[in-house]
């Protein structure tokens, strides 16, 4: 298990998102990343003098704050909420009033009146009404009711794995500066041991006990490590400058990582547990199902337009040719529509919702296999990051102890510090290995939480040794 494979992974979870979601933060190209909703945030606010401390939990809390995916998606369930009321609207009874004064002319002849004289008037006619419209019986509407409601349920599950999946993207940067950090402080211990290796050759060719390119040799590699460490820094301030954006500090602010993240053993989890919590609480699933419910809810509106519909209309006011001699007088009347021949446009949207509802089933059918395959492969990930930890601890503790044989050999002058150069180049391969193994395990973790569907949750309890 290597980083780029977790990576990847992310990648597929960042691509199996809804349309807000669909744009990879790690991988891909820069310009990708840069467009990412969850790459970047709406910081609140300005950057303070001294740093403050972040912790993963903290990061995590200012990312379901101020990430800029999440935030769209909140007005994606606004947006949807706004588009039931417009669909409740057909079945809410509709009230409104109107006011007129008129005067008139009106000629009777051009009506079919032969009166002479046929103009009439002028003469004023004043009315005041109130109108009420109330849909009695409409099953069409009463299913774009169904299905605008379910879509805004889906939508509001899409707030959760938008949370979730802020909360795996900011964990990953976080997971990322982390491991940088840590490179960082082998490579100054690496750099200390160069330092030291190349005063002890500089003293030995001095007592003329080894040849100047010993001591050239060991000059190059502080050089090396030197090199590393700059790399490093500035790796360190990118990962950092990534993971700003994204949980939404003040530009400029500058802060600490107060988490270190090392290795913790996660707790038991079965596959069939696992399965079972991913199925009942992954949000995108839960999404998926009431989608196939709109979508239900929709192709019986388009055939309900096939049946009649009743509704009553009603108005009630005072007309008269002023307001002091205006008399009172209604209007009642029940409406039956019967639908006969519409040149086939509700043939069209049966057609239209029928394909609509099968799509969505198929995508369903293949969500549900898409989370057996999330859990399973989580799962294989963490236990071949597992093993790989396992074998990276023990490859730091044999290139350490070689890595001290070699200085001892040639402090001895019974060899070069090639042998000591090679050691030192193989302990600093050891410790990036056990940094990567690391990383990899705990974005594992991570991985597994969100395929679950409980990464904003657990995610801080998987990765162990947080506040």
């Amino acid at each position: 298990m290597t980083r780029m494979t977790l990576a990847c992974a992310l990648i597929a979870v960042l691509a199996a998102a809804p349309a807000a979601m669909a744009q990879g933060v790690e991988g891909g190209s820069g310009q990708d990343r840069a467009n990412s909703p969850f790459a970047g945030s709406v910081p609140q606010g300005s950057a303070t003098a001294e740093p403050i401390g972040l912790s993963v939990k903290d990061a995590v809390d200012r990312a379901l704050q101020h990430n800029l995916g999440l935030l769209l998606q909140e007005e994606a369930v606004t947006s949807a909420h706004g588009a039931r009321w417009l669909a409740l609207a057909d079945l809410l009874p509709h009230l409104s009033a109107s006011a007129g004064d008129s005067r008139q002319v009106i000629n009777l002849e051009a009506y079919g009146f032969p009166a002479k004289p046929s103009i009439v008037g002028p003469f004023n006619v004043f009315d005041a009404r109130v109108y009420l419209s109330q849909p009695v019986v409409d099953l069409s509407a009463i299913n774009h009711a169904r299905a605008a409601a379910a879509t805004e349920r889906a939508e509001q599950y899409g707030i959760r794995s938008a949370r979730d999946l802020v909360a795996l993207v900011t964990v990953n940067l976080y997971l990322q500066a982390v491991a940088t950090a840590s490179r960082i402080e082998a490579v100054q211990a690496q750099e200390e041991t160069a330092d030291a290796l190349f005063r002890q050759a500089s003293d030995m060719k001095q007592a003329g006990v080894v040849a100047g390119i010993d001591v050239l040799r060991a000059q190059v590699q502080v050089q090396n490590i030197r090199q590393r460490a700059l790399r490093a820094e500035n790796e360190l301030e990118r990962s950092k400058l990534r993971l700003a954006r994204a949980i939404g500090l003040p530009p400029g602010q500058k802060f600490t990582l107060t988490d270190k993240i090392p290795y913790a053993p996660l707790p038991d989890v079965t596959l069939e547990g696992a399965l079972q919590t991913a199925l009942a609480s992954r949000p995108d699933y839960l999404a998926a199902r009431e989608r196939v419910a709109a979508a239900e809810a929709a192709s019986q509106a388009a055939t309900s337009e096939l049946l009649p519909t009743l509704h009553l209309d009603a108005d009630y006011g005072g007309i008269g040719q002023t307001p002091s001699t205006a008399h009172a007088t209604y209007r009642v009347a029940a409406t039956v529509r019967v639908p006969i021949f519409e040149g086939g446009r509700t043939t069209g949207r049966r057609l239209q919702a029928g394909a609509e509802l099968r799509r969505r089933q198929a995508e369903l059918e293949d969500l549900k296999g898409r989370v057996d395959y999330d859990v399973r492969s989580a799962l294989l990930d963490l236990g071949a990051s597992a093993q790989q930890l396992e074998a990276a601890k023990t490859s730091v503790s044999l290139a350490g102890q070689e890595l001290v044989q070699a200085r001892d050999r040639f402090g001895a002058g019974v060899a070069g510090n090639i042998e000591v150069t090679q050691a030192q180049e193989a302990e600093a391969t050891a410790s990036e290995s056990y940094i990567e193994a690391l990383y990899a395990n705990n974005l594992a973790k991570a991985m597994l939480a969100q395929a679950i569907g409980t990464a904003e949750q657990s995610i801080s309890a998987f990765l162990g040794g947080t506040k």
